[in-house]
């Protein structure tokens, strides 16, 4: 089924029952998605400055209140625990599970080891809808699958207990549409923005565009090129580099999605 014209809270609500569990990508056409890290609070101020030192790859949308399991401001009666289709769970920088409801886990860390505190940042998949608009072709909606992603070596700029290198994702574009490509999503920063690098995978350390770290691969057509933006995956891989105790986040392309509109996110 093709949700691309359907109200957040709707698909949220397929979502938390179970019926949606794939990649987000393509949904909601208009409204922002966000990526998801939870972590104990005595980490949320590290991960909160890591956030402002680096807002290309983690522009932050909003941050929950200690123990909550809702995003008020952007989704209301949302259910952080629910609303994604999957989630993953990581242990000293270890993924150590995947789940479709990370409800129980959130209650038992509380109940026994403390608060929680919840992170949203901005996703491009939020400016997909505005590449279509204007003409340009988003490749994995074209192919039905999730958007690649590649580990790089560009690095972040470290903040208390965490640090590492930033994850980017990748669309083909047309090269006599790259200008226009580059200025549509510039005119989006809270989800990312414009690419951050544009050819030549090699020299930010992709050796192989063939086969993404994460995501699915798609078509490279002649006449392309490979464009890369910064990419809110970026966290998982520093929490794979930082090693805190306890995380959990959404799993690489299956989103949180909101309420509020790209529109409004323009130039912000």
């Amino acid at each position: 089924m093709d949700y691309a014209e359907s109200k957040p809270s709707q698909v949220r609500e397929l979502i938390r029952n179970g019926i949606i569990e794939g990649p987000t990508t393509g949904m909601c056409n208009g409204y922002a998605q966000g990526n998801l890290v939870i972590l104990p609070e005595e980490l949320s101020w590290d991960f909160l400055l890591f956030c402002q030192r680096n807002p290309r790859s983690c522009p932050l949308l909003e941050v929950s209140d200690a123990g909550s399991r809702s995003f008020p401001q952007t989704a209301k009666g949302s259910d952080i625990t629910k609303d994604i289709p999957r989630y993953r769970i990581y242990e000293n920088g270890i993924c150590t599970g995947e789940s479709t409801d990370i409800s129980s886990q959130f209650e038992e860390y509380q109940k026994i080891k403390g608060r929680l505190i919840s992170f949203l940042i901005g996703c491009s998949f939020s400016f997909e809808a505005e590449l279509l608009e204007a003409g340009i072709p988003v490749r994995q909606i074209e192919e039905g699958v999730n958007v690649p992603m590649y580990n790089t070596n560009i690095p972040c700029i470290s903040a208390g207990v965490f640090s590492g290198t930033m994850v980017v994702s990748m669309r083909p574009i047309p090269h006599d549409k790259v200008p226009m490509a580059v200025a549509v999503t510039a005119s989006m920063p809270k989800v990312h923005g414009a690419p951050i690098h544009i050819g030549y995978p090699e020299f930010i350390g992709i050796e192989n565009i063939k086969e993404p770290d994460y995501g699915d691969p798609v078509t490279i057509k002649e006449g392309e090129v490979p464009v890369f933006w910064p990419c809110g995956v970026t966290p998982q891989a520093v929490l794979m580099n930082s090693r805190p105790s306890f995380a959990m986040t959404h799993a690489p392309g299956h989103m949180f999605i909101t309420d509020v509109k790209n529109t409004i996110l323009k130039y912000s």
